[in-house]
């Protein structure tokens, strides 16, 4: 699997325009306190509501689910970046707001009962519960969520970036924190601020049963203390990891919470092989299963246990409603011979996606050609109107074929094609500078071969990667893939040690501040950050701004598709392939919300047991 860069499962960081419903502070006349915020609208539930639409309030509490993981873990730390963070911790930790999972980038007060910002976005207030408690009965304090923040800026470089017009956080009432900001009317920044994990300050500043002191500084595998509905209870380094459910979880009747949170045990298992991992699911060791190949999902599943209705399989679009996604083949651009466009351009020209749709992916797949696809955020064809215009704006920043051409990914898929594409493959190169000498495509100058490495973080892409450097030799093109694990992998693309990589990007249908993060300049050459390919550009840069400040819904999508538009024609990504459907198959004891959330699964949090049923 690829990884998605910042938007992750625990609560996507989605750039959010702001209306909310309202509740009133009695103490605080001239302050407007809100319980829900969203990003189009008015929230769904307004002040006093029961419970989340999509959840099954009666749902029972019992049971235990087995799930698996790929790789490995060597730290319980949740943001120090640094290490392999076990899977499951957003479990254990809580964030001051949670999402809805039946509407768009939509979140309510979890830790907080509300908050509070002026009109010009100057700044965030929240107000904590009163009655929020960590596992050793001790409240959360103002105290713990400002020392979590200033940790987490600390430790991990992404959320430094991402938080860096964040200029105070303070006490402001017995259970209210201030977050003060250095601009205004940035409408997604008190949204956010409801996104980092609170920990509790005075377990990680104490000492450990053998009287250790413990560091939110170092990688750790002793289990922590949250304030969430589980607790780690038991952990083999690397292996596994076991979550409790906690009985006296001070949260467990909030609206939010109703329905959720029903397995009592919840137990990760890691293996090092795909396929080892799915035969542990046919067996019955793991009960939830997603599946990423099209050839397994097609073929695989004549086995006795799906045979005989004791695994389902279903096809859900839930979880790809409110999002978009770029997939594909990020050349570092801080290596020269990536710098030059019609190089980028060529590679693409090289990758025959049409050819693996059909031979090895069953015609399951689509191509992307956007960096916003599958959502209404992607441009297509010539910029026009408001698109446009705001292109105008910034015409001397960049290219101009954005004006003239739509962007459209070459298509392969038999014989002819291919030939005629890497004919246009060679004539980019040789426009850059490149000719091919004995074979070989090396540059003209200097006669330095044209080689490079794609590093994978293992070996479900080689299927893909192999094919595409058997069709760059014809080129002239030597092209290595190179597998790792997922730990070597996540050092080497933090100190951007590669040529090549695959990955990818997750996109809300709010995009705001990540955007920088992604392909800003600020990004490009700091270690870690999730402008992965080293993109540094102005009319990148500038088209960024115009997302994030734009005034309403309408500017906001057309600043987007114009800085799709601007991406697109850059090059600086070969895009693969995309479904838009989730293949997901469990073990026909588990049970689930009929229907589903609109927006997602809502696996494991709003499914049950159905042996707990028989209690």
């Amino acid at each position: 699997m690829f990884h998605i860069a910042i938007k992750s499962r625990t609560a996507v960081l989605a750039a959010m325009m702001l209306t909310a419903s309202l509740i009133s502070n009695p103490s605080l006349a001239d302050e407007t306190w809100r319980q829900g915020v969203s990003m189009i609208g008015t929230p769904k539930y307004a002040p006093g509501f029961k419970h989340f639409d999509y959840v099954n309030p009666d749902a029972p509490k019992g049971g235990q689910v087995n799930l698996s993981e790929t790789g490995s873990f060597d730290t319980l730390n949740p943001i120090l970046a640094k290490g392999e963070t076990a899977t499951g911790l957003a479990l254990v930790f809580e964030t001051l707001m949670t999402p809805s999972m039946d509407e768009i980038s939509t979140e309510y007060g979890l830790l907080a009962e509300a908050m509070s910002y002026p009109d010009d976005y100057g700044s965030v207030t929240f107000r904590l519960r009163p009655e929020a408690r960590w596992h050793d009965g001790k409240p959360v304090t103002v105290e713990d969520v400002i020392w979590s923040f200033e940790k987490a800026v600390e430790l991990d470089p992404q959320r430094q970036f991402y938080f860096q017009h964040v200029i105070g956080a303070e006490k402001t009432g017995d259970h209210e924190v201030t977050f003060t900001f250095d601009e205004k009317n940035n409408r997604e920044l008190p949204q956010i601020l409801g996104q980092f994990l609170i920990l509790p300050k005075h377990w990680w500043e104490g000492k450990d049963p053998l009287n250790r002191q413990r560091s939110i500084d170092e990688t750790t595998l002793e289990p922590p203390m949250g304030s969430g509905p589980y607790r780690v209870s038991t952990v083999s380094p690397g292996s596994s990891v076991r979550f409790e459910r906690v009985e006296d979880y001070w949260g467990k009747d909030l609206p939010v919470n109703i329905g959720s949170n029903n397995f009592d045990v919840i137990r990760y298992t890691y293996f090092a092989d795909r396929n080892v991992e799915f035969e542990a699911f046919k067996a019955g060791q793991i009960d939830f299963w997603v599946e990423n190949a099209a050839k397994r999902w097609a073929n695989e599943y004549d086995f006795p246990a799906a045979r005989d209705g004791r695994i389902v399989r279903e096809e859900l679009e839930n979880p790809y409603r409110s999002s978009g996604i770029l997939v594909g083949f990020i050349p570092n651009l801080r290596r020269d011979k990536f710098k030059d466009a019609r190089v980028r351009k060529a590679l693409n020209y090289v990758f025959d996606f049409e050819d693996l749709n059909r031979t090895i992916f069953f015609d399951q797949y689509n191509r992307i050609d956007s960096f916003f696809f599958g959502s209404e955020l992607a441009s297509a064809g010539v910029p026009e109107g408001q698109v446009l215009e705001i292109l105008e704006s910034v015409r001397d920043l960049v290219p101009p074929e954005v004006f003239t051409t739509a962007y459209s990914n070459p298509v392969n898929g038999d014989p002819q094609k291919l030939r005629n594409n890497l004919r246009e493959a060679v004539k980019l190169f040789r426009e850059a500078g490149y000719e091919i000498r004995n074979g070989v495509m090396v540059n003209a100058e200097s006669g330095e071969p044209f080689t490079f490495e794609i590093l994978l973080n293992g070996p479900i892409i080689e299927r893909v990667a192999l094919p595409f450097t058997e069709s760059l030799k014809k080129i002239g093109v030597d092209a290595t893939v190179r597998t790792i694990d997922a730990a070597q992998y996540a050092n080497r693309y933090r100190s951007r040690d590669f040529d090549v990589i695959y990955n990818g990007w997750a996109q809300s249908l709010s995009p705001g501040n990540e955007q920088f993060e992604y392909w800003g300049s600020a990004a490009a050459d700091r270690d870690g950050s999730a402008n992965y390919g080293g993109i540094a550009d102005p009319g990148v840069d500038a088209l960024i701004e115009k997302i994030v400040f734009a005034a309403d819904r309408d500017e906001l999508i057309a600043a987007t598709k114009a800085l799709d538009h601007v991406l697109l024609a850059h090059q600086f990504v070969i895009p693969s392939y995309t479904s838009r459907i989730a293949r997901v198959a469990y073990s026909s004891r588990l049970a689930h919300p009929d229907p589903l959330p609109t927006y997602g699964v809502g696996f494991p949090t709003i499914w049950w047991s159905k042996d707990a049923e028989t209690k």
